[in-house]
């Protein structure tokens, strides 16, 4: 229990000081508003470091651009990633360009992210910017209706669901 010092000057029967010290020390208990106030001054500040320890260590640790689902990889919306065959893996490109991208919709980095891990980010003939695991770029199969479908998987034998 925490105690409020107070000094108090001792007196003697006859109104003269009884010692030599003019004052002597007595503890009075604090109430428990006071305990609590006290307590506050000390608790804020620790939770309010500790909170602000966590978040900044928090912060530098990239998401992932994809999400395990079982055996393979898929995007943030559910549905299923492909990788291209064709694609040279740590060449930095996407080689489907063009009409390619209507079915094959890259999984594009949106502003602000960056790669880490086994997550790089390709630059493509258009200028945007899209994810790559292990140096392959991440693709959509447009013809896949819900998350869970793979039906662009051994397509034309070049086209596989990204697997980690």
């Amino acid at each position: 229990m925490m105690h409020q010092l107070v000094y108090k000057q001792k007196i003697g029967g006859d109104g003269i000081n009884a010692s030599h010290t003019p004052y002597t020390l007595v503890q009075h208990p604090q109430s428990p508003t006071e305990i609590i106030m006290n307590t506050t001054r000390i608790v804020v500040p620790l939770f309010a470091a500790a909170l602000l320890a966590a978040s900044s260590s928090y912060a530098t640790q990239p998401a992932a651009p994809a999400i395990m689902s079982g055996d393979m990889l898929t995007g943030g919306n559910g549905m299923t990633l492909y990788t291209f065959d064709k694609d040279a893996a740590g060449s930095g490109k996407s080689v489907c360009n063009g009409p390619c991208v209507a079915n094959w919709p890259p999984l594009y980095v949106m502003s602000g992210e960056s790669g880490g891990g086994d997550y790089s980010i390709v630059m493509r003939d258009d200028g945007k910017q899209q994810w790559a695991f292990k140096g392959k770029p991440l693709y959509f199969w447009s013809k896949d209706q819900k998350p869970g479908d793979k039906t662009g998987d051994g397509f034309n034998n070049v086209w596989h669901v990204a697997k980690p």
